[in-house]
């Protein structure tokens, strides 16, 4: 009986704060293979980390913690938590600023996350296009550490 061919070992990283989603493959270091969602987070991440684990060893994930799509950034946690606990995955952390060249990210209306000597703050913001999220072409450039709690940054509530 012949056997299995063993899986390549691959890093992943995730970028799930909005739409589309992003996941990186990365072997070395080096991207890979580029996949995008426009999916929900809810519905995609399950079937997008179960297809990559049948093809790949994934040893560990970089996430984009937030700031973002509150539920997504719950969502995404957990899962990832699961996954570090069934499966012994390394996960680490990045502010999402990591992903778009630390642009303002929009949070509700004319209201955006933005990073102001290290510090995450809302601000309004008037004609401002958000950027989009992109992935590093090497993991190297990314900064990110074991801190995985989720960014839960809420913009405040006016009356």
């Amino acid at each position: 009986m012949a056997q299995p061919t063993p899986k390549s070992s691959v890093e992943v990283v995730l970028v799930a704060l909005s739409t589309p989603i992003l996941v990186g493959i990365y072997k070395e270091g080096a991207l890979q293979e580029s996949i995008v969602s426009e999916q929900k987070t809810s519905e995609a991440l399950p079937i997008l980390l179960r297809d990559i684990m049948q093809k790949y060893d994934i040893s560990r994930v970089y996430f984009a913690r937030g700031p973002g799509s509150f539920m997504s950034i719950k969502l995404v946690y957990i899962f990832l938590q699961t996954l570090r606990i069934a499966k012994g995955i390394e996960l680490r952390g990045c502010d999402a600023f990591a992903f778009n060249d630390n642009a303002p990210i929009k949070a509700t209306g004319n209201l955006f996350f933005v990073k102001e000597n290290g510090t995450i703050v809302t601000k309004i913001l008037r004609d401002v296009e958000p950027k989009p999220f992109r992935l590093p072409k090497r993991l190297e450039s990314l900064a990110c550490t074991e801190e995985t709690s989720p960014l839960y940054i809420l913009p405040a509530v006016k009356a």
